[in-house]
């Protein structure tokens, strides 16, 4: 497959990934993308983004200083992606960039870094939060630590990226560790927003008129507000299914642990997603807390 010299390649055009996609195209970015799902490629396309059948070829496909950006779901995936069949990283060369922007634990994070250092390859530690929609306009937050020579030179496309880059440090890991932070508590504030409105409801409460309050009040946050005004219409249709944050608060966990430290609600805030998971939730947007916890009996 013979394609264009691109400066990005995009290996896993999702929600985030997708929305990445199109606002590095519309800022006139040369992107080729690969994913396995077609009408993930075909919004691709409609970008205007070149198409690559493999990672392998996405990666052939960059220029001298070009940056392979993975936006898949988890470490399994972001290895496969570079060092499987097909992978990436045998394809890319020396002054080239991996950025890697799954929630994935820092020692899996660390592990790919060393991977591809060892092939005189860079890599930027870059996991997302936000959202799509922040995602395409450029306001998500992008969590980044990698030596700052290597943030340096690869600035305009962070910026292309987004307006809110947090350079973390320059240790590869400390993006994820940071990400892991955050996800615990968009997961604990999840869970307590879901709550409290099925305790509103059980009270004999409005729910709109109670968010509206909740969002001007003290109880206020972000993910709250966002997932539970769907959740109130009945949309549960997935922007961030409910896996993600199983996932990530479950390795937010595990690096408490590691780190000598169990705190009062993280298990707990983890111990729900596990059950809208086994409740048959798991497809479903993590809006859908709102569901489960409406079924819960004292």
């Amino acid at each position: 497959m013979h394609l264009p010299a691109c400066r990005v390649a995009v290996v896993g055009a999702g929600n985030m990934g997708g929305a990445m996609v199109a606002r590095l195209c519309e800022l006139g970015w040369s992107v080729v993308v690969c994913d396995i799902d077609p009408v993930r490629q075909q919004q691709a396309l409609e970008a205007g983004a070149c198409l690559a059948d493999t990672p392998e070829t996405a990666a052939r496909a960059l220029v001298a200083d070009g940056v392979l950006i993975v936006c898949v779901v988890d470490a399994a995936q972001s290895h496969d992606v570079l060092f499987g069949g097909g992978g990436a990283a045998a394809s890319l060369h020396s002054g080239q960039a991996v950025m890697l922007c799954p929630t994935i634990a820092p020692q899996d994070t660390e592990a790919l870094a060393g991977a591809l250092q060892a092939l005189g390859l860079d890599c930027i530690d870059a996991p997302m939060s936000g959202g799509p929609v922040r995602a395409r306009d450029g306001r998500m937050s992008l969590i980044v630590a990698a030596p700052d020579g290597v943030l340096e030179r690869h600035a305009p496309l962070l910026a292309a990226l987004s307006t809110k880059v947090f350079r973390i440090s320059e240790r590869v890991g400390d993006g994820a560790r940071t990400k892991l932070v955050n996800n615990l508590l968009a997961g604990i504030n999840l869970v307590g927003a879901a709550e409290v409105l099925v305790l509103a409801e059980r009270l004999g409460l409005d729910l709109s008129t109670t968010l509206d309050v909740i969002e001007q009040s003290s109880g206020q946050s972000w993910i709250g507000s966002d997932r539970m005004r769907r959740a109130i219409a009945g949309d549960l249709a997935p922007r961030a299914h409910v896996t993600l944050l199983e996932k990530d608060t479950r390795l937010a966990v595990q690096a408490a642990r590691a780190a000598g430290f169990a705190g009062p609600l993280g298990e707990r805030a983890a111990g729900v997603f596990e059950q809208a998971h086994a409740a048959g939730m798991a497809d479903l947007d993590d809006a859908a807390l709102l569901q489960l916890l409406r079924g819960a009996r004292a």
